[in-house]
């Protein structure tokens, strides 16, 4: 059993492509299913899919791989080849290494974010939910969140870290003098725009709304703010009035068109209006970035404002590179001794087979009458006939060489590591 890596993110895809493979909560147990069912051996597999990163975890043969390569090309609508060229693949000790990496929250765009862990945890609750989830991913991923625990705990990785929430609000300080005098809107009721209203609403700004396909759940999120709920379906008409717009939702589509922040533009007199998409795929289109008195931000063009401080938490980096390098160490040790599992099973089946015929046998005697020492002698004498049988058969078979590499592991493996003897010592 090998451990494989296949998956592209922020380092390696630009935003839109990495839109194509944005998978939702509710389509993830699919989607495994359907990877699955295009192999031949049913390999474990898990799939984490965030904003900034798709990846596909596996437990199986490697000659799955590229199989697996193409099935993803295909399910997002580009060429092997494109998707070849932005997209990592990483085997054995490599791929755990990757895993514990992101779960530590080394790989993310935040430096040390916690948010990941909830998102890795989830991906392995949908794997489980499909049936795809077996004994050596279960391993690769309790494992990996424990060492995220260590790391957490044991360094200081996290600390000082700005989140994608926070950046936007630096971003809007520097456009709006004062905060508190603006009207924030957020699109969708998610955790991300959960800590996004959370941070903005610590700067008390004039007003804020939710607007959400759900207004149930909008309605929950809004209670906690003491914000205005919206319907989905009303922002086109209300978008001039608001300031700033924070969207992360869902959707496969955009859904603030060029359009409707056109008519927005006009309406506010050309009073300037920050707008940020942190959906992937994207929640607004790309054309309003070109349009006048809008400054539009993504994931990505957030990237520079995340990275302030992360000088002085590469000490902790090399920390948290320490406690993972361990962790990969007793990851593949636990991996390597699995490979002994299947002949465990079959000489515990094959012992099993010898004892019940042995007893089976002294069952017999003992009801012809023989004594309880004559039963014992055969029992012993059988069952140690039958487990030396085919060593005896060995040492006798085969070249001189090949007899002696023979006595040697028979001698570590009956003899407790005593050299067997000479044969000039046998003879006398």
């Amino acid at each position: 059993m090998s451990v494989w890596a296949l998956g592209l993110n922020h380092h390696t895809a630009p935003l839109d492509l990495r839109g194509r493979f944005a998978y939702a909560v509710d389509q993830v147990e699919p989607t495994l299913r359907g990877l699955r069912a295009s192999l031949a051996r049913q390999p474990e597999a898990t799939l984490l899919s965030t904003c900034n990163r798709t990846e596909i975890y596996c437990a199986g043969d490697h000659n799955d791989l590229e199989h697996t390569l193409q099935w993803l090309a295909h399910s997002g609508g580009v060429s092997p080849a494109l998707l070849r060229s932005h997209a990592y693949t990483l085997r054995g000790d490599q791929a755990a290494r990757h895993a514990f990496r992101v779960a530590s929250g080394l790989d993310s765009m935040v430096l040390g974010e916690p948010q990941i862990l909830g998102q890795m945890k989830d991906a392995v609750r949908a794997a489980e939910d499909a049936g795809a989830m077996g004994s050596t991913l279960h391993q690769l991923f309790q494992r990996s969140f424990a060492v995220a625990k260590e790391v957490r705990s044991s360094t200081e990785i996290g600390a000082h870290s700005i989140s994608m929430a926070a950046a936007a609000v630096r971003l809007a300080g520097q456009l709006f003098e004062d905060l508190s005098d603006i009207k924030v809107l957020f699109v969708g009721a998610g955790e991300m725009i959960d800590l996004a209203a959370t941070h903005f609403a610590a700067k008390n700004p004039k007003a804020m709304a939710i607007a959400n396909r759900t207004l149930e759940r909008g309605e929950k999120l809004a209670g906690r703010f003491g914000a205005e709920v919206m319907r989905l379906a009303d922002l086109p008409s209300r978008l001039h009035e608001f300031d700033a717009v924070i969207s992360c939702t869902a959707s496969t589509l955009p859904i603030i068109g060029l359009g409707a922040v056109e008519r927005a533009v006009k309406l506010r007199k050309h009073r300037p209006m920050f707008m940020v998409d942190l959906a992937v795929p994207r929640d607004i289109e790309p054309e309003v970035k070109a349009l006048p008195d809008i400054y539009l931000y993504t994931v990505d063009d957030l990237a520079h404002v995340v990275q302030t401080g992360k000088d002085n938490r590469q000490a902790a980096v090399a920390q948290a590179e320490v406690i993972i390098d361990a962790g990969v160490q007793n990851f593949m040790h636990w991996l390597d001794q699995r490979q002994s599992v299947p002949l465990i099973q079959q000489l515990n089946a094959q012992t099993d087979e010898w004892r019940a015929a042995e007893i089976t046998r002294a069952k017999k005697l003992l009801a012809r009458g023989e004594s309880v020492d004559t039963v014992l002698e055969a029992l012993t004498r059988g069952l140690t006939q039958k487990m030396l049988h085919g060593t005896l058969a060995e040492l006798h078979a085969g070249d001189a060489s090949s007899r002696e590499a023979t006595a040697h592991a028979v001698s570590r493996l009956f003899l407790r590591g005593r050299p067997p003897k000479a044969k000039e010592q046998q003879e006398r």
